[in-house]
């Protein structure tokens, strides 16, 4: 799994079994690879390339996560059935029928010498759906002891039960906006959310912010890195306060839009499963607890860091097998589909 955040890559091994109607995992082996400079800054302005260096990337994209499961397996004698690979989204606007995710399945089979599946969200965007999130299907089986399954990564999206359907929908930008503003501070990330804490929130940019018509959309709705290229920097770019305020104003905004996803679903003493790097940020998740009135929920490291790259390990079992892995009433497809693409080694 390579998130919008572009920290690096998450890699975990599972066991699913289904019981039933349920399904169990369990988490076998794990890493985090940080991206170094070479990569973060060809991932970063991937977007801007000529078709051919677009088409060069994923093949060198591909022969580096080849390379990385190959040795994850070796390093931690894993023998695994499949692979299954999100990618790297470099566009995502699925009005267009238009979702691309780089790093070439063919290669990383031909040099895991594995089954790998890709290209999960591709034949739900050509069923008129949005191809995200997918990750639903995973709290749907995997998670269904919580009410609300939040991930806060590059962007901040939620996942729950409503009318008897599970519904989900991107809510806005988060590390992704965060991440670039530290940026110019030279810092990664704001570490705890401090920065954050010890600032002040701007009303008038944080009123902008809330008026971003994309908020008044119910859903399905899912963002991608370009709306945030096109209607977040400019308004973070233009604003005249010191770096540290637009941190702080940034962090309130996105409590704010999540407070409100979640309040909306008027479900009652709701418990919430918080996962992603943002769930580390402890000021947001105060802000996000006291404008919601939910009590604290911690959950482990693991699941936090990795829930993501376990549940598309989830999507590659389901499709493995040709079972639903994307959902309709969360994408707003016409049919609900098994998506991606299976490359055999030979």
């Amino acid at each position: 799994m390579s998130g919008t955040s572009l920290d690096g890559i998450d890699l975990a091994c599972c066991t699913f079994k289904k019981n039933s109607e349920t399904w169990e995992y369990q988490l076998l082996a794990k890493e985090f690879i940080p991206y170094n400079r070479f990569w973060k800054s060809r991932l970063s302005n991937a977007e801007n390339s000529t078709a051919l260096d677009l088409a060069l990337i994923d093949i060198e994209f591909g022969e580096y996560l080849g390379s990385v499961c190959k040795l994850f397996i070796e390093n931690n004698k894993l023998k695994p059935d499949l692979i299954a690979s999100h990618g790297h989204t470099i566009f995502h606007q699925p009005e267009k029928k238009l979702t691309l995710q780089i790093g070439n399945g063919a290669i990383i089979s031909a040099i895991s010498e594995l089954p790998t599946i890709t290209n999960f969200r591709n034949l739900d965007i050509m069923h008129g759906g949005q191809g995200a999130p997918l990750v639903p299907i995973g709290d749907h089986f995997l998670f269904s002891n919580y009410d609300f399954c939040l991930n806060l990564g590059g962007f901040a999206n939620i996942s729950f039960i409503q009318n008897q359907e599970r519904i989900a929908f991107d809510i806005c930008g988060a590390n992704i906006v965060l991440n670039y503003l530290c940026n110019f501070l030279d810092l990664e990330f704001d570490d705890e959310g401090k920065i954050a804490r010890e600032n002040i929130v701007d009303k008038q940019l944080l009123s902008i912010l809330n008026q971003i018509d994309f908020y008044k959309n119910l859903g399905p709705k899912s963002l991608g890195k370009e709306w945030i290229l096109q209607n977040i920097f400019p308004i973070l770019d233009n604003s005249t306060i010191s770096v540290k305020e637009k941190i702080a104003t940034y962090t309130e905004h996105i409590a704010i839009q999540i407070s409100q996803s979640i309040l909306s679903a008027k479900i009652e003493s709701p418990r919430l499963l918080s996962t992603g790097g943002g769930a580390f940020n402890a000021y947001l998740m105060e802000r996000i607890y006291k404008l919601t009135n939910i009590k604290a929920e911690k959950a482990s490291s693991d699941l936090i860091l990795f829930k993501e790259a376990i549940v598309f390990g989830f999507l590659g079992v389901l499709r493995w097998l040709g079972e639903v892995n994307c959902l309709k009433s969360v994408t707003g497809a016409d049919i609900n589909v098994s998506g991606g693409v299976i490359y055999l080694p030979r």
